[in-house]
This record gives structure tokens, C-alpha cells and sequence, in this order.
């Protein structure tokens, strides 16, 4: 099958990929090589232990000064997130409501195309979007061999799969509640607004007995929020994030074949 479509919103978009990737690559590179100054450093642990919801909202689970927390904490807990959700939520929202306001998605659809196919396209560049942030960060985690920062394999492996999924699912949302509404606007505020509050409930869940009830809500908890740097993904959060990706790829879909092209 061609992906002319899908090479093409690449290209168009190559710029800003490489921008995220690359800058977020580069922030956790400075991260793993300051990991040897904070290691013996007691005082940030007794700071977290005396304040839990505050180490709770900077991701701070268990020690920070271990291998496994401070990349949790300066990382995968946040910044690595936002970056990846920062690219695919806009190129969701963007892909057909940006598209149709722009008037550009009706002349996609007269080429010999069905809508599905051309939707899939648009999935799959989604996809591919979603993978760089997390691939560069693990690079950089690699190299912390070098810097006394060896986090347990599997644990990097897993969480860099639960942020490329986490990034795929708030821009499959993104996408969907563009061919839901056809407003780019409502796309990108919809998948902010659910991505914001994952974060909180994902940061809050260990501390805040109302907000622990909601953490099976949050794909952020799924993905990261569960010290997966240490423990790394397990199957009922992998089989969470892909059964909610599904969901929502099969709203987009259906909404996609009804919507007025333009």
C-alpha cells in the first residue's frame, strides 16, 4: 500500500519533529550527566519524605537520588510527556479539522482513495510522530552508563513504550474529537484538558485518598505513573493503553466517514 499522505505530513512537519525530539533528547543528556553531583546528596530525600504531595506533583516516587527516581522525577514523570503529547496532540488536531478549515481535506478526498484509507494514513503519521521524544530520552538514558545511572533495562525499555503509546492516545483523541466536531480549537483543548488531568491524577494518586479512586482513568498512571523506570510496563497497562487506543481510533474512524469534507 502507497503512504504518500503519511510521507507528506511528515515532511511537512519534519521541522517541528526534529525540534521536539532532539531539545527533549538534549534535556534528558544534561540530566544523566548531573546524576553524579545529586547522588549522595541525602537532603533532596529528606526534602521529598517531609512534603509527599509535593514530591508527589514532581513525579518523586521512592528515592530521588536512586538510578530509577531520578530519572523518574527529572523526566518520565513530566517533561518527556508534555513533549511527546505536545507534537502529536497538535498534528491530531491538525490532520483533519485543521485541514478541512483550511479547505485542503476535500481535495485530498477526490484522489483515489476510500476516507478510511486516507484516514489510516493519517494514523500511521501519527504513530510514527508519537515515537522520537521517547526514542531520544533513551538514547540519553544509555548513556548514563558512563555517568553511575544504569536503571534496570526492562524498566527503560517499558516506560519508553508507555510514552509513545501515552503520546498516540491523546493525539488519536485529539484526531477523533477533530472529526467529532470539525474545529481544530476543540480538538486541541479537549486533549489538553484530558491529558492535564491524567497528569494530576497520575501525580496525586499515591497521596490524595479521593484522587487514588480515579487513577485507573488516567493513561499517564497506566504509562508512568507507576514507577515503570524501576518496575517497567505491565501487561494490564500495555492491554489498557492499546484496548483505549482502539476505542478511540474506531470513534475517529466512524466520525471521519460522516463528516463534510471541504
Amino acid at each position: 500500500m502507497r503512504i504518500d499522505l503519511t510521507r507528506l505530513d511528515l515532511r511537512l512537519r519534519r521541522r517541528g519533529l526534529w525540534a521536539y525530539a532532539l531539545g527533549t533528547g538534549a534535556y534528558a543528556l544534561l540530566i544523566v550527566v548531573l546524576y553524579p553531583s545529586f547522588r549522595h546528596d541525602t537532603s533532596l530525600d529528606q526534602l521529598m519524605r517531609g512534603n509527599p504531595t509535593l514530591a508527589a506533583l514532581f513525579g518523586v516516587s521512592g528515592s530521588l537520588t536512586s538510578p530509577a527516581g531520578w530519572l523518574n522525577a527529572n523526566l518520565y514523570a513530566n517533561i518527556v510527556p508534555l513533549s511527546a503529547l505536545l507534537l502529536t496532540i497538535g498534528y491530531g488536531a491538525a490532520a483533519v479539522a485543521g485541514e478541512n478549515d483550511d479547505e485542503r481535506l476535500g481535495l485530498l478526498a477526490a484522489l483515489p482513495l476510500s476516507r478510511r484509507t486516507l484516514l489510516g494514513q493519517k494514523l500511521l503519521a501519527l504513530g510514527v510522530l508519537s515515537t522520537p521524544v521517547a526514542l531520544t530520552t533513551l538514547a540519553a538514558d544509555l548513556v548514563g552508563r558512563f555517568y553511575q545511572l544504569q536503571p534496570p533495562w526492562p524498566g527503560l525499555a517499558g516506560v519508553t513504550l508507555g510514552v509513545a503509546l501515552t503520546a498516540f492516545l491523546f493525539g488519536c483523541l485529539a484526531l477523533a474529537i477533530g472529526c467529532l466536531t470539525n474545529n481544530r480549537g476543540a480538538a486541541i483543548g479537549v486533549a489538553s484538558a484530558a491529558a492535564a488531568a491524567s497528569y494530576v491524577i497520575s501525580s496525586l494518586a499515591g497521596t490524595v485518598a479521593w484522587v487514588d479512586r480515579l487513577r485507573l482513568f488516567s493513561p499517564l498512571y497506566w504509562s508512568v505513573g507507576q514507577n515503570q523506570v524501576e518496575n517497567g510496563l505491565s501487561l494490564t497497562s500495555l492491554a489498557a493503553l492499546v484496548l483505549t487506543i482502539a476505542v478511540i481510533a474506531g470513534v475517529a474512524v466512524w466520525s471521519f466517514d460522516r463528516l463534510d469534507l471541504r
